[in-house]
């Protein structure tokens, strides 16, 4: 009986030696780095979610997820902190910010500088290349991480328009018919607005100069150097904001705000059309009461008898670099990405948000399983973004200081829908207030 405590002593001492030995993965400290994102509402719950499954998938990283406002916002913020050296590890920005980040120097490290130090095997072919493309040097080499990619599509009320006397099964395909469309339903008061649109400068001009086939800037859009200059004051945009000015005016059209103000409104039943995003799926699934849509922008058939891809939007994930940075993080980032490229995270992803999937892998399991089938239009995003033959004019945009420069469009397509000035004014005025910027930013940029 006196030997048993000894015994007890000496094996759970033992036990303690052995267990410093062989501690599970789970009970060790991870190494943890920092995302920062900017998608809010149910998209920012899916971010939420993917990244819980990475934490989940393995026990040697944690990726800690924070949201930090809209893109801009997360612009911001990641810019002052890189500045007092504490950058996130990644940063989730938006597409038009991607020839500043390009020219962001130091504070970024290329994602095929983090592959190759890591020695980190990802395939960039796997990527869609309207996708790759977007986020690579002119040789393929990837800069930033491709994630959230959509493009703009048309949503539409059906129950609003069976209500007005058209067909729900024929949406408008050109100006013309949308414009005819909205009239007849505000005529007729089955719903008190008929189109609006979200992200004005990014559908109503860079996604329509992309499917026109007309110029957005000169240079390949910027991809082609920094002295591009803008081109929107052309014949087909004066044409095309003088549409939008005169539906105003007779009540068919509802000016919603800057950048995504407008997004509410198609869900909540008030605009029968919607111009937004694809990634605007999640929310309509979740807030509207209704029958709704979804179809292809559209065109001025006399203008193009066939229109061509859109462009992608939405965002891609930047590495950034701050002091005493060490390689476990870098490779933590580097094993999150390859994470999300799996086909069956990017399948997963893509049908619960509304974004496109980003690899052939993610698109072909969506396929197998039978989405498009259950969801009729869930792969018109994809068939926009890929039809016809991409040109310069549709690739995508790479120009300096893009937000400040779509604020520019914003307040003087404004001034024009108050009767301030002429359509021809304000795009006049549009494109020399942007050239100074983009002047401003050669000047700057220039080595």
């Amino acid at each position: 009986m006196r030997d048993r405590p000894l015994l007890s002593r000496r094996g759970i001492a033992a036990a303690t030696i052995l267990a410093g030995f062989a501690l599970p993965a789970s009970a060790q400290q991870r190494t943890e780095v920092q995302f920062w994102f900017g998608l809010g509402g149910a998209l920012g719950e899916e971010v939420q979610r993917v990244v819980q499954k990475f934490n989940e998938s393995q026990t040697q990283y944690r990726v800690v997820a924070t949201f930090k406002g809209s893109y801009v916002e997360t612009l911001t913020g990641a810019i002052a902190a890189w500045r007092a050296g504490q950058a996130p590890h990644m940063v989730q920005m938006f597409e038009v910010g991607t020839g500043s980040m390009m020219a962001a120097g130091p504070a970024i490290k290329p994602v095929h500088q983090l592959f190759a130090e890591t020695n980190t095997n990802i395939d960039v072919t796997q990527y869609l290349p309207g996708v790759r493309g977007y986020y690579s040097l002119p040789d393929g080499r990837l800069m930033s991480m491709p994630f959230n990619s959509s493009t703009s599509v048309m949503w539409f009320n059906k129950d609003v328009f069976r209500a007005a006397g058209l067909d729900p099964e024929k949406p408008p395909r050109t100006w013309d018919e949308v414009r005819a469309a909205a009239k007849q339903i505000v005529e007729r008061r089955a719903a008190p607005c008929g189109v609006t649109t979200s992200w004005p400068t990014w559908i109503q001009f860079e996604q329509f100069s992309a499917i026109h086939n007309v110029p957005f800037a000169t240079l390949a859009n910027g991809f082609g150097g920094l002295g591009t200059e803008l081109r929107i004051n052309s014949p087909l945009h004066v044409r095309h904001l003088t549409t939008l000015v005169e539906m105003a005016r007779e009540g068919s059209f509802k000016y919603g705000g800057r950048d995504n103000a407008a997004d509410p409104l198609f869900p909540s039943g008030e605009c029968a059309i919607g111009f937004g995003s694809s990634a605007a799926r999640a929310a309509i699934v979740r807030d509207a009461r209704f029958n709704w849509g979804m179809t292809f922008l559209p065109y001025y058939a006399d203008a193009i008898a066939s229109p061509i891809n859109s462009v992608i939007g939405g965002a891609s994930i930047w590495v950034m670099t701050a002091p005493n940075r060490t390689p476990a993080e870098y490779k933590a980032v580097a094993d999150f990405f390859a994470f999300i490229s799996r086909p069956e995270i990017d399948a997963e992803w893509h049908q619960r948000t509304g974004y496109v999937p980003i690899t052939f892998g993610g698109y072909e399991l969506s396929r197998s399983q039978g989405f498009y089938e259950r969801n009729p239009g869930t792969d018109i995003p994809i068939q926009q973004l890929t039809r016809g033959t991409m040109t310069e004019n549709s690739a995508g945009f790479r120009l300096g200081r893009m937000v400040e420069i779509r604020n520019i469009i914003q307040e003087e397509i404004e001034k024009a829908l108050q009767g301030g000035q002429t359509p021809q004014q304000a795009l006049d005025t549009a494109v020399a207030r942007g050239n100074r910027v983009l002047r401003e930013f050669e000047r700057a940029n220039r080595s």
